[in-house]
């Protein structure tokens, strides 16, 4: 009869630490890894890059921002001045590239999160790119 009398302070244990495991292995105690991991000023970017920013950035003053993302080019297609900065951001998981035809500018890999900034040629022009290691993927840059 004793043995009657423990399993149900046996089972009320284990469902104790059950919850209590639970419980804790969903607390969030900000363990910044996801937070870090997104940067709020790489999301903001493309939306200066959007379809109407081009002829702002025909002025060659600012800095026009390009972000990979679900393999391709957002902008795909803008118009710059001679020198104009173009900051290039991989939101996708893969390594990507933003690569001239001509080789005039090069990204380099790019794995995921990372950034690199490439200057537009001088010389006005229509320059087609890609991504050197997914080539389906296409842009161009027009210098003008």
């Amino acid at each position: 009869m004793s043995m009657r009398h423990r399993r149900p302070h046996t089972a009320l244990i284990v469902a104790a630490l059950c919850l209590v495991t639970a419980l804790t292995g969903c607390s969030d105690s900000g363990g910044g890894t996801p937070s870090s991991s997104t940067p709020p000023a790489s999301a903001s970017a493309p939306a200066s890059a959007s379809p109407s920013s081009p002829s702002s950035s025909e002025s060659g003053k600012g800095e026009v921002k390009v972000t990979i993302k679900d393999f391709a080019f957002h902008p795909a297609t803008f118009e710059v001045s001679p020198g104009t900065k173009i900051t290039v951001t991989n939101e996708d998981s893969a390594t990507h590239t933003l690569t001239a035809d001509d080789q005039s500018f090069d990204t380099g890999n790019l794995a995921q999160g990372k950034s690199a900034t490439i200057t537009a040629p001088s010389k006005p022009g229509s320059y087609s790119y890609i991504c050197s290691i997914h080539p389906n993927m296409k842009g161009t840059l027009t210098v003008r």
